[in-house]
């Protein structure tokens, strides 16, 4: 079996911490270097709740995408929820590591997964990285639609693809327009908006779109018709824990690690239940 160290070398492999943006809080939160793994648990969110779900598993790490401490702390007292994981992890002898947003520039990263959940072909990165000569890594993904279909058409496939989750699929823009090319962002995506209007791309999906940056993206776009499509944020990116797992499971069999990896299905997105207005546009 393999120490952690060995493991978290290889994790850090696939998504180098130096990639992560200046704010972000990546990498290894707790675990004991030399203790063996054998099982690993793939999630979103490090919350109690998966965190529990890795003990009865047995798990020996736990790879997030949040960081569990994304500001400074004083305190992992176990009367604070976030110390109480922390508690919980090392009384079961359990690491956890975080991948975030050197998994989101990563290639594959969070976007590619978001594009395969939906059957888009990549194109390239929205915001590419300008260290990447081969220009595959960066933010978000450029994608091709094949065939072409309405807006309407995409965000119930997206629906229908994604994670359910209370919120489902919002939508600004003419529910009839055709969709060639999209760009499509897992996770909080509102701050690519030039990014967006600059590929030229026909829709965008991302998530967490706010009130004022949508409203006045729709009202600058003039005669354009490019849409928005705002799915949760926990659903767009949770497929890429199963890529992820995919990648360690691969790096397992040709290391000869013989680990068993997992992807948690409990649903972390907050919000627990929706009731649509009356008469509300479908």
């Amino acid at each position: 079996m393999p120490r952690l160290s060995e493991v978290i070398a290889a994790l850090e492999n696939l998504w180098p911490a130096e990639r992560a943006e200046s704010w972000d809080a990546v990498g290894t939160v707790v675990g004991e270097p030399d203790q063996e793994v054998t099982r690993v648990l793939f999630a979103v969110d490090p919350v109690q709740e998966i965190v529990d779900e890795a003990v009865k598993l047995g798990a020996d790490l736990l790879v997030t995408h949040h960081p569990l401490y994304l500001r400074g702390t004083t305190t992992v007292a176990a009367s604070h929820f976030k110390g109480r994981v922390v508690h919980t992890l090392i009384k079961n002898d359990i690491a956890l590591h975080v991948a975030h947003t050197n998994a989101d520039s990563a290639d594959p990263g969070v976007s590619d997964a978001l594009a395969g959940a939906l059957d888009l072909r990549v194109v390239g990165p929205l915001v590419p990285d300008p260290t990447d000569t081969s220009g595959r890594r960066g933010l978000g993904r450029v994608c091709e639609v094949d065939p072409p279909m309405t807006v309407r058409e995409l965000a119930a496939r997206a629906a229908e693809r994604l994670p359910a989750t209370a919120q489902g699929i919002r939508v600004a823009g003419d529910p009839e327009a055709t969709v060639r090319t999209i760009a499509v962002s897992g996770g909080s995506g509102d701050s690519l908006f030039d990014q967006v209007r600059a590929s030229g791309v026909d829709a965008f999906l991302t998530a967490d779109l706010r009130h004022h940056p949508v409203s006045e993206f729709i009202a600058a776009r003039a005669h354009s018709p490019l849409a928005l499509l705002d799915a949760a944020h926990w659903a767009t990116e949770w497929p890429w824990c199963e890529l992820a797992a995919a990648q360690l499971d691969e790096i397992s069999d040709r290391h000869g690690w013989d680990l068993r990896v997992h992807v948690s299905r409990t649903v972390t997105d907050p919000w627990t239940s929706h009731s649509p207005s009356p008469g509300a546009p479908n």
